[in-house]
């Protein structure tokens, strides 16, 4: 049994395995086993979602499992219950939990007290299964692998999604640059942690010269809401357009993790032209989490 928490807390072997098992899940999406059968696993969400719940949900059914879904505020969660006392009755009823919510630390508490596997959906912190799926895209659609390849991340480089992507260039060891103003860049100490070659710049354009993969996020993260004006001001200019797309390496892939805002982090016109890819990096939501959930069984 094991958690799947951050990417801090994975091997590169383990990412490696994962993402081999996630090119199975895809090619034999009707003939794979069902490791799941027999199992009920719980999805535990305090922020909404609808990539994430749809490929989960489908994910355990298709491995067999049955799901239930618990939005934080319809449990005694949402009503002030210690998550260590949530976890030990959930522990004792559940074969595994899918958790989606801000702290990270509620997440590896939640995994300590219950003792089932335990799947991180998004935090604050990290994204893990998302930046998985990604490489896994752009491994699947480049035919090739990503260890030496150039990634760049542009627009809020603080929040979850470029950190895990700093944790993945860490441990699978391709270049990440992350183009963002300098009040949005990520905190020293995670770069000093993580190690890897990460460069962090507020040129967008010479962040995107020669770039395999252009990758951009929402620029108002859920719970940052109450700062989308200043947000809005501040981001604007750092856009994947047609003009930052000229500037990266022939064949360059462009990426969205969704749901996308035209016109801010990215343009229509470029969402459109790149919408094939982009619209397949989120399918692979379902089959690298599928393989997600059966690595933490092994």
């Amino acid at each position: 049994m094991k958690h799947f928490l951050s990417l801090e807390s994975v091997t590169t072997a383990d990412i490696k395995a994962i993402l081999c098992r996630a090119s199975y899940f895809k090619r034999e999406r009707k003939h794979h086993l069902r490791p799941l059968s027999g199992q009920t696993w719980a999805l535990i969400f305090s922020k909404s979602s609808t990539r994430t719940r749809v490929s989960f949900e489908v994910g355990i059914r298709e491995l067999g499992g049955d799901v239930m879904f618990l939005n934080a505020n319809d449990i005694q969660l949402g009503r002030g219950e210690p998550i260590k006392d949530t976890a030990r009755v959930l522990g004792r009823m559940l074969h595994g939990a899918i958790i989606r919510t801000f702290a990270q630390h509620d997440v590896e508490e939640f995994a300590n007290y219950s003792r089932i596997p335990t799947v991180n959906a998004l935090t604050d912190a990290e994204h893990p299964c998302q930046i998985l799926t990604d490489i896994f895209t752009f491994e699947e659609l480049r035919q090739e692998s990503i260890r030496g390849k150039i990634v760049t991340f542009v627009g809020d480089g603080a929040c979850n999604v470029p950190a895990s992507w700093i944790w993945a260039a860490a441990r699978l060891d391709f270049e990440l640059r992350i183009a963002a103003p300098l009040a949005y860049q990520p905190p020293t100490e995670l770069l000093r942690r993580a190690g890897g070659r990460v460069s962090i710049t507020s040129d967008l354009y010479a962040a995107a010269r020669g770039a395999d993969l252009l990758y951009t996020d929402v620029w108002v993260s859920m719970g940052k809401e109450a700062e989308s004006a200043q947000r809005l001001k501040n981001l604007a200019g750092f856009q994947i357009n047609a003009s930052l797309v000229g500037l990266a390496a022939p064949g360059a892939l462009v990426m969205h993790c969704l749901p996308a805002y035209r016109g801010k982090e990215i343009d229509d016109a470029t969402m459109e032209a790149h919408a094939e890819t982009i619209f397949a990096e989120a399918e692979n939501r379902l089959h690298t989490q599928k393989a997600i959930l059966e690595w933490t069984l092994s």
